[in-house]
């Protein structure tokens, strides 16, 4: 049986679905060419990311199809509810990228705290001529110890991301809709460990007393934070977001950005993928990356060979 892997899966994926019997294809099919790849091609998986959508017309298309799979969390781009009425498979790995995402948080707090992201633009353009005055603008950091932060969506990626903040010696608060609380074990390398229970909280909570906010919620139908969220929150705060294009009103972040309400943001996902907007893009205040929150080669190991085993599981092991 034939597995179209569109958007690329891990060598270790690949080798276990190989050992599993399956031949895997890493062609890159075009969206619009998809459903007649799979048809002439009898492929029964076909494996995405967040760039190819399987929708219905795709489904209704491809009967032969068996299992679709979305290598990560969210499955915002498949029709999930419609597969599923048809009879087909749908998984995801929502464990193995958790980690990956929690640490690309962190990496935009640490550079919006200390202004790596625009450090980063002027030391090239101004480091030999202008290094006392960067010096100067970047000197007024903060540190994150002992700050609060505010976590939207306590998930599995929300708990890490606890995790990482409890290590850091930062306070955390929650919110989730479904989650009322959860045990934070924090492990270190010599077998010992912490555990912290956090109880969640109501969201307007978050938007009042945290310095720093984190998004962990899957695509919504309006925002989670627009501009009444904003003027709840207190000032100079920090806002991530890491988890879907759209839960945030980019025009109000920026209004927010430049009146100086909100002291920076950190941005991995956008309202207009894959073409943000150029306001987002050359604003001083943002750090960006561009939807990389799962791109690990540790992630995309597990993300590889957890999908092979569930296929393995549905369609060899029956």
């Amino acid at each position: 049986m034939k597995v179209l892997a569109n958007d690329g899966i891990s060598k270790s994926g690949i080798q276990a679905l190989e050992k599993g019997g399956f031949e895997v294809i890493t062609t890159k099919v075009a969206q619009e060419q998809v459903a007649n790849y799979i048809n002439t091609h009898d492929v029964k998986v076909i494996l995405v990311r967040s760039a190819t959508k399987v929708r219905q017309d795709i489904i209704d298309a491809c009967p032969g199809l068996k299992i679709i799979g979305r290598g990560g969390v969210g499955m915002d781009n498949i029709d999930v509810d419609y597969a599923r009425s048809k009879g087909l498979h749908v998984i995801n790995t929502p464990a193995s990228s958790s980690e990956s995402v929690a640490e690309l948080v962190f990496a935009h707090l640490f550079t919006g705290v200390r202004f790596l992201h625009d450090a980063n633009r002027n030391m090239p353009l101004e480091g030999d001529t202008n290094f006392d005055g960067l010096k100067k603008a970047y000197a007024n950091g903060i540190e994150l110890r002992g700050k609060t932060i505010g976590i939207v969506g306590f998930g599995r990626i929300g708990q890490a991301v606890a995790k990482m903040a409890l290590g850091l010696g930062m306070k955390v608060i929650a919110a989730d809709k479904f989650v009322n609380q959860a045990a934070i074990r924090v492990d270190f390398y010599n077998g010992q460990s912490i555990t912290v229970d956090i109880v969640t909280e109501p969201l307007e909570n978050i938007f009042k007393y945290a310095d720093f906010i984190t998004l962990h919620v899957p695509a919504q139908d309006g925002y989670v934070i627009d501009k009444a969220q904003l003027e709840l929150m207190k000032d100079h705060v920090g806002i991530i977001n890491c988890a879907r294009g759209g839960v945030i009103n980019e025009v109000a972040l920026i209004e927010a950005l430049d009146n100086g309400k909100v002291l920076f943001a950190g941005l991995d996902v956008f309202e207009n993928e894959p073409t943000p907007e150029i306001q987002i893009l050359m604003h001083p205040k943002i750090s960006l990356t561009p939807h990389i929150g799962a791109a690990t080669e540790e992630a995309q190991d597990r993300i590889g060979t957890e999908l092979a085993e569930q296929i393995i599981s549905l369609l060899k092991n029956k």
